[in-house]
This record gives structure tokens, sequence and C-alpha cells, in this order.
């Protein structure tokens, strides 16, 4: 993003049902990484991007690698630091990581050193783990790449029709990769290409924002599937896995190109084996899926008759059940985040961490983060009960109804100031802001 940081996705929280830790704010009880498992799992990614030796992307997936307990910030790495920060033990480097240092499987730079960073636990199923390991390691390969991009706004595909097309549109997919035969295969993936193509018509702007977003968790994805696993039935099975997984995911405004890019990759592999060391920044994978296989565009007026065979109904009921629900939640949140009296706190060299498969779009108000460490000039505010968060304006608010006679602890959140930030009342009665002395 061009101003803080969203971290990439916790691969526990969605590949076996959304119920395990993403960053901080769901971080199981555990205390200091086991070395020796730890050690396993550095040898795991070893192998991986051993085997590969630069082959797929032109370039090394190997690399300094940490492995962070988000509970006390220990890490275990396969290489000491710039400054000596970790310690040999054994066949591998530990110690702490500074507070400074932000918790998420991502890429950081730290100590001198750009690194791939993976909260523990890892994901104990195998196929699950190697995907992850080869993901965040390309991830920190991207700059060399030239591969870095900023993340479009997809609010859209929180509403509606954004979200009954996505989703026609991954099991077209789902059906291409099933598909017994080429005739079939390429239906599908003229359904999946049709249903996409209505949501752009619908979304201005959209074809652009997925896209940025499909090019970097996409692309990712993919590379983490095709690398981690070595056999093709092994990567259909996974990228079947992603398509049938984010389903279940509270919000598909950050999630959804985790499960578009290993199967749009995948269809790519067969219809245009190689395509991957041709690919630009930029490029969108249903465009060069459909010219891999010489589609024309299918036409609007099909598209009842398409949606058919993959909705008998049930689909778009529930759809029109959930978006009920979200109006009224949207409605409620408005009132606490918006109209209601809130704390404001400016955005300046922010740093987000949060949980990507439960934002919420409010429109032009910005976007609902229910839970988030925001690190700031100011300092880190802690959420575990929503905050919205405008780029627009530069602002961040909480609720401000019941806070305490500090101004530093709320309904869902607390606050903690550097020296020389104070809480002070607001432009509205009954706000409150987070401002700098300015001294006598």
């Amino acid at each position: 993003m061009a101003s803080g940081f969203a971290s990439r996705r916790s691969r526990q929280a969605l590949a076996f049902g959304l119920a395990a830790s993403v960053l901080f704010a769901a971080a199981p009880a555990f205390g200091t990484i086991d070395p020796a498992g730890a050690a396993h799992v550095l040898g795991e990614a070893k192998a991986i991007c051993t085997r590969d030796a630069g082959a797929f992307w032109g370039h090394s997936l190997c690399g300094p690698m940490l492995l962070v307990d988000p509970v006390d910030r220990s890490v275990v790495a396969n290489r000491t630091d710039g400054h000596g920060v970790l310690k040999p033990s054994g066949a591998v480097f530990t110690g702490t990581l500074p507070a400074s240092v932000i918790l998420a499987n991502t890429s950081i730079e730290w100590s001198g050193i750009r690194w791939s960073e993976i909260l523990w636990p890892i994901p104990g199923d195998t196929d699950q783990r190697r995907v992850t390991l080869a993901h965040e390691m390309f991830h920190r390969i991207q700059p060399a790449l030239n591969m870095v991009l900023s993340e479009g706004d997809n609010r859209h595909l929180d509403t509606l029709e954004g979200r009954y097309l996505l989703q026609l549109e991954w099991r077209a997919l789902a059906a291409a990769l099933r598909a017994p035969s080429a005739v079939a295969r390429r239906q599908a993936v003229a359904d999946a290409l049709l249903f996409r193509r209505e949501r752009y018509r619908l979304f201005p702007g959209a074809a652009t924002n997925e896209n940025d977003l499909e090019s970097n968790e996409g692309i990712a994805e993919y590379t983490g599937m095709r690398l981690g696993l070595t056999t093709p039935q092994a990567r259909t099975r996974y990228a079947l896995h992603d398509l049938e997984a984010f389903v279940k995911a509270p919000s598909f405004v950050r999630s959804f190109a985790y499960a578009t890019g290993p199967a749009y990759g995948l269809l790519l592999d067969q219809a245009d084996p190689g395509w991957h060391r041709r690919f630009v920044p930029g490029q969108r994978l249903d465009q060069l899926l459909g010219t891999a296989l010489h589609l024309p565009p299918s036409a609007f007026a099909t598209l009842k008759t398409r949606e058919a065979v993959y909705d008998d109904g049930t689909l778009r009921a529930s759809e029109v059940k959930r978006d009920e629900a979200r109006r009224t939640h949207l409605a409620e949140l408005r009132a606490k985040l918006v109209d209601g009296p809130v704390l404001v706190l400016p955005l300046h060299r922010n740093r987000l961490q949060f949980n990507p498969q439960t934002l919420v779009p409010l429109g032009d108000l910005g976007t609902v983060y229910p839970t988030l460490r925001l690190d700031d000039d100011w300092g880190v505010l802690e959420v575990d009960g929503d905050a919205r968060v405008d780029r627009q304006t530069g602002i961040a608010t909480v609720s401000a109804a019941g806070i305490d006679a500090s101004g530093l602890h709320g309904h869902g959140w607390k606050l903690v100031l550097k020296p020389g930030w104070f809480v002070v009342p607001g432009t509205r009665k009954g706000d409150l802001a987070v401002k700098r002395n300015a001294g006598p």
C-alpha cells in the first residue's frame, strides 16, 4: 500500500476453517518456539528453494527467514541479522524481535536485511506449510523482480452483486480444473471470464483494482503452490481447496486473489506453458487465459443461462440474506465510528497489523478493522472492537462512548501515547483527538 502496511494473511486462518491465528489479535497462547521444530521448517524452506534453484522466476527464493512467535516475539532464523541481535543456537539463530518490528506473514526490512517473516506456529499440514513457505519467500524477492504493486480498493467485493459474481467465477474455475476434457474446460473458462466481465461492467475501476491484488497476492499464492508442491495432482487439489476455503472468509475484499491466483495460474500452465516467464506486472490473468485459449468474449445475453449452470438459486438467496444483514451492520458501524462521539487519531507514518479476512468497507468513509494494531508517530493503538481508517482524510477513529477518564481506554481498544502527545477535546461536542503538545 502507498501508506502504512497491510499484512499477508496467516494461512492457518483459512485453509482449514478460518479458525486459527492471524497476527496478534487471535494468537495462540504458545511460548518460545521449539528450535528443533523450527529448524525442520527452515530445512523445508531451503529444500523448496534449492529444488527450484531460481528456475521458475529467474531468481532464487533462498534467503533470510524469520520464524516469529507473536506472543513473546521470540525468533528462530536461518542466519544472523546485520547487527548481531540473533545468536547461534545449533543449526539456527535465536533471539527476540524488537517491539518496533511488525508481526505478520510478510517480507520485512530489519537489522539491515530483507527477510521472509512467518508467524509461529506453522501449519501442521505438509502441503499447506510448504505453500506458505514458498509464498512468503516469493514476497521477499518481489522487489528484485520489479513486481511490487500497490493494492487496489476492492470494496465492491463486499456488495451483493460483487460477491455473487465472484463466487460464480470461482465455481466456474473449479469446474475448469475438474473438467474431463479440453472442450469442457474451455466452456468453464469462458463462463468464469463472463462472470468476471459482468462484474467489471457493473463496477467501473474493478478490473484495475482487482488486478493489483491478484498480481501481488494471487501470483504469490500461485508461486507457493507451484514450488511448494511437486505433482500436478497435488497442485490441482490445492487450487480447488483454495477456491472452496475462501468462500468461508467473512469478506472477499482482500482475500479473493488467494483463490483466483492459483486457479488461473494452473489453467494458464495448461493453455500456455511457461507463461509466467513472460509475465509482466500489470497484465491481467483473465486476459492472458482468454488469449491463450483464443476465447472470444461471451455475450452478456447468455449470462442468466450460464448462471443457472452454477447456481440453482440457493447461492443468490444466501447472498441476499447476507446483504440485508450487511446493510444493518454498516449502519451500526457508521453510528459508532462516524456519527457518534469518536476519538480521532491522525495518520502520519503508520503501520497496520490486521486480519485481512474481516475488513468491512464503509464506502467513502474508509474501512473498518474489527481488530487492529496501528503504530504511528503518536504511539500505538490496539483494537479488538472496531476502528475506522480513512486514507482520504488521513484519520483513524474509534468510539469515544464510555471512554475512561484518562482518554487512553475505550470499549474494545487501548491507546499508548509517546511523550509529547495527548488526548484533547475534538472539533465536535463529545469528540476527542490525539494531538502533539504545542508547548507553552
